[in-house]
């Protein structure tokens, strides 16, 4: 993996700044023991201390995606050498379930951006749709996943449901866990995982009343769950508002976070008026 030295890291060894950036012990020892770590193209040891704009090049990691590429292209919103956001259509899955499966985004998106490693850092249901966060080397998978743990990586979502009463901002705090009784559906349950979203406005429209909400944690069906939980299914929802239309309202619309290797903030937003 290459990277040029961010100022926010300039005087720090290269060891330091792979710490702060949260890679393994694992990676971290292989990286020790490596002689294949260049430094402004000199070989260098992990403990060298780095300078902005210095151009570091990590040894290339043999982990590959099992994925199959679909032939099918997929919506890139942004991309870089170590990242991507796409857009996932409704109806798509975000991933394989069996490895010989090639119609999901993962299928898509592997053909579209031609490269070997290529993991979802989140996902989205399969009826959802909306922007979404993938990873293009496992170092920075390890760096992306430590950010969504820690709650930074800000997403927003839009749901709307069948009222005209304006919602008020609020937090929904209620644990999650599957449902014994029904298959493929989640239930809010004192024995669940914490789950958190939070609305954080609404509008009302002649048609329904439009919520804009930020997830703190990211469990299945969370937010269609919650919604539900305190009244308010999604429109289009089949297994938590009855629908038969399977056409879930509900957008994954914008996600932030500051680039852990670019040290820049990152906004991609949806236009809501194509929602």
């Amino acid at each position: 993996m290459k990277f040029t030295v961010h100022e926010n890291f300039d005087g720090q060894s290269l060891e330091d700044v792979l710490k702060t950036l949260h890679l393994s012990k694992k990676e971290l020892h292989l990286l020790r023991m490596s002689k294949d770590i260049e430094i402004n193209s000199e070989k260098q040891p992990l403990n060298t201390d780095l300078h902005t704009g210095d151009a570091v090049n990590l040894p290339a990691s043999e982990k590959k995606s099992q994925y199959k590429p679909s032939y099918r292209t997929c919506e890139v919103l942004y991309e870089d050498r170590y990242l991507a956001l796409l857009f996932k259509p409704r109806g798509v899955k975000t991933h394989p379930n069996e490895m010989h499966e090639t119609n999901t985004l993962m299928n898509h998106a592997l053909y579209t951006l031609d490269v070997d490693y290529l993991e979802p850092v989140h996902r989205l249901d399969q009826e959802t749709k909306g922007v979404i966060l993938v990873a293009k080397h496992p170092y920075v998978k390890k760096m992306l996943d430590h950010m969504l743990a820690e709650r930074e990586i800000k997403r927003v979502y839009i749901a709307r449901v069948d009222t005209k009463k304006r919602l008020e901002p609020q937090t929904i705090s209620a644990p999650i866990a599957k449902n014994p009784k029904e298959r493929n559906k989640y239930h809010v349950t004192p024995r669940g995982k914490e789950a958190v979203t939070n609305i954080i406005k609404s509008k009302v429209t002649d048609e329904y009343c439009e919520i804009e909400l930020e997830l703190e944690t990211g469990r299945t069906h969370q937010i269609r769950v919650h919604l539900a939980h305190i009244g308010f299914p999604i429109i289009g929802d089949p297994l938590y508002g009855g629908s038969t239309l399977r056409d879930l309202q509900l957008f994954s619309y914008k996600m932030s976070f500051i680039h852990p290797i670019l040290q820049k903030e990152l906004t991609i937003a949806l236009d809501k008026d194509e929602l």
